[in-house]
């Protein structure tokens, strides 16, 4: 996975997405973990939906591990049990209810380890499906339907099973109170028990090969606590923000926490699944505890004093000077190291608000491109850790290069008059900045460009020819630590007569301004995987670009650009979702929606030396901590314990 530069980790959501969950998507969309698949798989094994009960499902040829395993290969099932694990985050949290996260208050990401889903990937394989709440499923031979049959012991903290019915309240209470979920069940009309232990999810159309596995990641909510009255007799309501220890049926029950500041669950000794192959050498920690921090510094210096245990350094300049000279780096007490991110892409960039006159004309959007000196960013600021982005799937298979040829070439030419014209005769390319002349030219090809849409300079200020109105643009961030990089940006912007300025708000401020689409520029990132899919309409279809909350963030409105996610969803073979994503990044890319920033192919990490962790760690999940790593008391009594 492609790191996400110089931009922080802002809540434990988020440490928890990537860190335990291995999640491509941000954990607060629900969006489905999925690996790198395998380029030969035949067309017919896409979906390899034959009507019939199955314990593993796959979008790209055979499950890896047949019915009857008994562990994940990159799992120990021998690990020992317990320890205690910190994660830090910065930001704070005021909710425990997930159905109203990114809508309302700071879900506390910690959350997600209380409700288990009724299928769970494996991290080793492409995208595929084990069951986890449900012990089989089974798909519709023309893809119409899916149906999960719960397994029979599966059970709530409480020890009240998991039903049908709960699944089907929780499918339809997260459609009806989540613009996200709405848009990403669109095309399921319906949900229904079955049979006594089984529901069944009906589709509004056919083909769709990824909507089983979809709805295989819904977490599921207890109806009966949630309908239910909390210990002071009021009514519980799932539209409204918490603080109420929610009941679960994970490994990890919420223990006690501090609001806004620390959470502590602790692994359920009871826990209904802890046997099942899929949980096997997993969930291993007695206790995770996230602590949260306000600052960005102050994260690094908790890290150094030992507040915390684990962290993704995403900032450059800490990873090649803060650590190096700290005492217990040197004595190995703390460990730094890198740890390969395959299979995943990833479109991290200054964002344009297009619903803004002044950023419709892409002319204006490719000038700012020019004037943005990447190479002396990554010289100065970056220690040359980063590579400029130039996909919206940057680092993975599914990223353009070159001409379209093919299927890409065929994609694209029935589309000619609706697509820039370049996208079949000039490849992608960002402005290079690395020398002085290179640099002027740049700025001189940005200055034509604006000339050609509409301004000109006056005074030394780009104003719009008619109007007289000067072009100011605003960037809007919820971190400091971004001062460093927009500030040099926004001195190449007047030399050619743009001011810019810059406001730093706080988080909870900034999610309602990004939810009501009220900025000019911010910066945003789509992780991706290697099996795009429904979520490419959220990304950058035209039904979501004024959805408030939406991911369209730009607000793309293309019927193009609608028409090739639809060609990506709709592919029936590895190569056809390879030629259709292709083609759809092109086309990204020729309408300059953004800025392209920088990435790396590898995940920097800090961690005290407490854990470890299986000799194979997983293909596709990065380092796997803490999900699979464990307490290692011989080396935590080397380190000294943790506080």
């Amino acid at each position: 996975m492609t790191e996400s530069g110089d931009r922080q980790t802002v809540t434990a959501q988020a440490v928890i997405g990537r860190l335990l969950a291995a999640t491509l998507a941000v954990a607060s969309l629900g969006l489905p973990a999925r690996a790198a698949p395998d380029a030969a798989a035949p067309a017919a094994a896409l979906a390899a939906p034959s009507g019939a009960w199955a314990h593993a499902i796959t979008l790209m040829g055979e499950p890896k591990y047949k019915a009857g395993f008994t562990h994940f290969d990159y799992a120990n099932p021998d690990a020992p049990k317990g320890g205690l694990v910190r994660l830090g985050a910065q930001g704070g949290f005021d909710n425990f209810n997930l159905v109203v996260s990114g809508l309302k208050g700071d879900l506390e990401g910690g959350i997600l380890l209380v409700y288990d889903t009724l299928m769970t990937e494996s991290l080793d394989e492409p995208f595929t499906s084990y069951g986890l709440l449900a012990e089989a499923v089974r798909v519709a031979p023309d893809l119409s339907s899916v149906s999960y049959r719960l397994r029979e012991n599966a059970r709530w903290h409480d020890g009240t099973p998991v039903t049908p019915e709960d699944v089907i309240w929780s499918f339809t209470v997260l459609k009806e109170n989540s613009p996200f979920y709405a848009a990403y069940y669109h095309n399921v009309s319906k949900a229904e028990a079955t049979g006594p232990r089984e529901v069944t999810f009906a589709f509004a159309e056919t083909g769709n090969r990824e909507l089983p596995q979809v709805l295989g990641q819904l977490r599921v909510l207890p109806k009966h606590w949630w309908t239910g009255k909390d210990a002071a007799g009021k009514a519980r309501s799932p539209t409204e923000t918490t603080l109420e220890i929610p009941l679960g049926s994970g490994p990890y029950r919420l223990a006690k926490f501090d609001p806004g500041r620390s959470a502590t669950y602790e692994r359920v000794p009871d826990y209904w699944g802890k046997d099942l192959p899929v949980n096997a050498g997993r969930n291993n920690l007695g206790t995770i505890r996230n602590e949260y921090f306000r600052d960005a510094t102050v994260l690094v210096e908790a890290l150094k004093g030992d507040l915390y245990d684990f962290r993704a350094e995403n900032i450059a300049r800490n990873w090649a000077t803060a650590y190096d000279d700290f005492p217990a780096v040197k004595e190995g007490r703390l460990v730094k190291e890198e740890f390969p991110d395959r299979g995943n892409g990833n479109m991290q960039a200054f964002v344009f608000n297009l619903r803004r006159d002044k950023f419709k004309d892409e002319r204006v959007r490719r000038a700012f491109n020019l004037a943005m000196n990447f190479e002396e960013m990554n010289r100065a600021l970056f220690y040359g850790l980063y590579k400029r982005i130039d996909s919206y799937y940057f680092g993975s298979e599914l990223a353009s290069s070159g001409l379209p040829e093919g299927d890409e070439k065929a994609i694209l030419e029935g589309l000619k008059d609706k697509i820039p014209a370049s996208v079949l005769t000039t490849p992608y390319r960002n402005p290079v900045n690395d020398t002085p002349e290179a640099v002027r030219a740049n700025l001189r090809e940005a200055v034509k460009l604006l000339r050609e849409a509409g301004y000109e300079l006056r005074g030394g200020k780009m104003v719009n020819a008619k109007t007289g109105e000067p072009l100011t643009v605003e960037f809007l961030e919820f971190q400091n630590v971004f001062e460093r990089v927009i500030l040099p940006f926004a001195a190449q912007l007047r030399l050619i007569g743009i001011d810019s300025t810059l406001r730093v708000i706080d988080q909870a401020q900034y999610q309602n301004r990004m939810r009501a689409f009220e900025f000019d520029i911010t910066t945003s990132s789509w992780p991706e995987s290697l099996s795009p899919g429904n979520e490419q309409r959220e990304f950058w279809g035209s039904a979501s670009a004024d959805r408030p909350g939406s991911r369209n963030i730009a607000g793309i409105k293309d019927p193009a650009i609608d028409a090739l996610v639809e060609g990506v969803i709709f592919a029936k073979d590895r190569p056809g979702v390879i030629a259709a994503t292709h083609a759809l990044d092109r086309v990204l890319l020729a309408h300059n929606f953004v800025v392209p920033q920088w990435a790396s192919n590898v995940s920097r990490t800090l961690r005290w030396n407490r854990f470890s962790h299986p000799a194979l760690l997983p293909q596709y999940g990065s380092s796997g901590f803490p999900t699979t790593w464990w307490y290692d008391e011989a080396l935590a009594a080397k380190t000294g314990a943790p506080r």
